[in-house]
């Protein structure tokens, strides 16, 4: 976990997984927190920082993978859920849910959120059953920032197609979808 720059509680806080997706975050003065990858450290980061600040809001920029062809571009998330939490068993077994789809409106693509990067076609057409885009880290963010009562937006670029050659696309286009954050916040945040 590393914060950069002060938090304040009429900014915005910036929220990535790696320094690679911040890159291109930095040439703005809001702060920027890099969450390492993975639910767990986007939870335990996320809900650190909320416990000690409160900004006027949490934006969770970073790279997904689509579960749909021909899906590209930057994706405003209506929809978040998690791919490795069967919260339909727990709540048969418990009579609560421990993981539900958080809303967000709009009319923008669903994503799935998983501590697993994901590389093969299978996994990537059983996970298109539910959503449009896959990462790692957004679901435990808008979950802490949900019990921090924090309002939350979901921004992602995307960075491959999910599928045998993700890797090879994440490595080679992760600052061209960094770029593509900063403009985003650039038009929609400092505007």
């Amino acid at each position: 976990m590393r914060l950069h720059r002060a938090i304040s509680s009429d900014l915005p806080l910036l929220v990535v997984a790696l320094e690679e997706e911040a890159t291109h975050l930095h040439v703005t003065e809001l702060p920027v927190l890099v969450t390492g990858a993975g639910k767990v450290n986007a939870a335990v980061a996320v809900a650190t920082i909320l416990g000690e600040f409160s900004p006027a809001r949490v934006i969770n920029l970073g790279t997904a993978g689509s579960l749909r062809d021909g899906l590209w571009g930057t994706q405003v998330i209506s929809r978040v859920t998690q791919h490795d939490l069967d919260d339909s068993a727990l709540f048969a077994l418990t009579g609560l849910h421990f993981g539900a789809p958080i809303e967000f409106g709009g009319t923008g693509p669903t994503l799935t959120t998983g501590d697993a990067f994901i590389s093969d076609s299978a996994t990537r057409e059983r996970l298109a059953q539910q959503a449009d885009l896959v990462d790692m880290e957004a679901y435990a963010i808008a979950h802490a920032a949900a019990v921090a009562g924090i309002p939350l937006t979901i921004v992602k670029q995307v960075s491959d197609q999910a599928g045998e050659t993700a890797s090879k696309s994440w490595a080679s286009l992760v600052d061209e979808c960094a770029q593509q954050l900063g403009i985003w916040v650039r038009d929609n945040v400092l505007k």
